[in-house]
């Protein structure tokens, strides 16, 4: 996605900073000509690198420096304080560095410095293929050819669009507020000049984890010598009478996305089945297209199984002061031309539907490849499955949690994309043991919710600040221990609660 860039603001670093104006771990955002940089210091180390994330523009000046690292406060990317290059996802695209000097008592920022070229991979399997072209699927493929792999890179992606921003498809994208060109995770040139074999609406039929190929629907094989397997999640239907009508939709693709966005160009009304995060950005986004919303969903608060019930009572509260009607402790028994009818007997209009009743994982594939399941495709702390050489990654892989202890999957993007990238590293012999903590955020008109941890039950909600005025860290404990925290405008503190989390700063 493109951003405005920043505007330079704060002192000419090129003059000089005095030492003592920037505390160990601090930052200060400065400027060297019209580029706005971060100057930001560790014990006797100054480092210098540009101010916008590369994701969605944030000011990485307002983020937080972990070790030789800075991350972003909107969406939790790491960047190397070192290098520029973007360690973690969301971000893809590194920063600028500049150069960094000491003289008296002060730090100068200088001319700009030229990226390394990354030497060739050492461990080369010869074919590397990727199935499915979403978060994880992309991220492995970038990350592969970023860490100097040269062998052949394939990703089947069943998808009739190349990789893209998949929140943005019920956020900025619906609500009209995020133009087309927005979407692309990367440029057609991109795959060309990377040398990624992007094969789009391809079908997989098989794989054979002891043949070593992927056999496609119609019929033709590709062999591997290592792959991944990241088929995602798909939306669950309605099972009402009526819910196979043209005017019924669910959201999950761009194209599910651009179908919804035609039905409101005409519409004045919409019904939104489930009060899922999915169900509550269409809301929000339907909402901001001047569309009346009503939400039909079983429970008594909306998000409240992973939210709790303040935030629960906020988020239901924040959609009722934008003109959202909710239908709680109802569900839908037929849907109709034009109309929606309730258990309770109640029957709204509706020039159109979508469900938004959550996603179930694609293990399909996984399960005829005989690779082991548990709720997912079981995998270990490397992300490799019961098959030696396959990988799972994303809404679909079963992994170790070493915060919990537990096995956990989530249907995160940043958490996708972030597996993506262990597991390039770990088809390269890097051993890298996949540790890091979940992350989402969604959006709900002007007010951002970021979420960090895992937490599917809890004994104690522990709220600091004021939920209903739009200013908090809720965390959510099972035995004293932290699991998992909501943050409303507390970008810093989420970033420290992952941190904690980590391990990669003291509780």
């Amino acid at each position: 996605m493109s951003a405005e860039p920043l505007k330079a603001k704060g002192p000419d670093l090129s003059a000089g900073v005095a030492f003592g104006d920037i505390p160990d771990g601090g930052m200060i955002e400065g400027h060297v000509g019209a580029d706005p940089v971060v100057l930001a210091r560790r014990a006797d180390e100054f480092f210098a690198i540009g101010a916008s994330c590369s994701h969605y523009g944030a000011s990485l000046g307002d983020g937080l420096v972990i070790g030789d690292t800075v991350r972003c406060p909107w969406h939790h990317a790491c960047f190397s304080l070192r290098t520029g290059e973007a360690l973690g996802a969301p971000a893809f695209n590194p920063v600028p560095c500049w150069k960094v000097e000491q003289q008296d008592g002060k730090v100068f920022v200088r001319g700009k410095i030229e990226a390394a070229a990354k030497k060739s991979a050492k461990a080369k399997p010869d074919r590397v293929v990727i199935v499915g072209g979403g978060a994880a699927g992309f991220a492995a493929a970038e990350m592969l050819r970023r860490e100097g792999f040269t062998g052949s890179v394939t990703l089947l992606s069943a998808d009739d669009t190349a990789p893209y921003d998949r929140p943005n498809c019920s956020k900025d994208m619906l609500a009209g507020t995020a133009p087309a060109e927005w979407m692309p995770l990367q440029s057609p040139d991109f795959y060309k000049d990377k040398s990624i074999d992007l094969k789009l609406g391809a079908d997989v039929a098989a794989i054979d984890p002891k043949a070593r190929q992927v056999t496609l629907a119609g019929g033709d094989s590709l062999p591997f010598d290592k792959l991944l397997l990241a088929t995602g999640a798909e939306p669950v239907r309605l099972d009402i009478p009526g819910a196979d009508r043209p005017h019924v939709h669910v959201l999950r693709s761009l194209a599910d996305c651009q179908a919804i966005i035609a039905s409101a160009a005409t519409a004045k009304r919409a019904v939104v089945i489930g009060a899922s995060f999915i169900g509550l950005e269409v809301a929000a986004a339907l909402r901001a297209r001047k569309i009346e919303v009503h939400v039909v969903a079983p429970g008594q608060r909306p998000l409240e199984r992973v939210l709790g019930p303040e935030l629960g009572d906020f988020v239901r509260r924040i959609h009722e002061e934008n003109g959202v009607v909710f239908h709680l402790g109802e569900t839908a028994t037929s849907i109709e031309d034009g109309k929606v009818t309730l258990k309770g007997g109640t029957v709204l209009t509706a020039d159109f539907v979508v469900a938004g009743i959550g996603v179930r994982p694609r293990l399909g594939l996984a399960e005829r490849a005989g690779l082991t399941l548990d709720r997912g495709v079981v995998v270990n702390e490397y992300l490799e499955t019961s098959a030696p050489g396959i990988f799972a990654a994303g809404d679909i892989a079963r992994w170790p949690d070493r915060v919990t202890g537990e096995s956990i999957r989530a249907e995160h993007w940043n958490v996708a994309e972030r597996h993506g990238q262990a597991v390039a590293r770990n088809m390269l012999g890097q051993g890298q043991k996949f540790a890091d903590v979940p992350f989402f955020w969604s959006q709900h008109y002007d007010v951002p919710i970021n979420y960090v941890g895992h937490a599917e039950s809890w004994d104690e909600i522990a709220i600091d600040g004021d939920v209903m005025g739009r200013d908090c860290l809720v965390r959510y404990k099972r035995k004293g221990r932290v699991l998992a925290a909501a943050s409303i405008y507390r970008d810093v503190e989420s970033l420290k609660v992952e941190a904690e989390m980590e391990g990669a700063a003291k509780p």
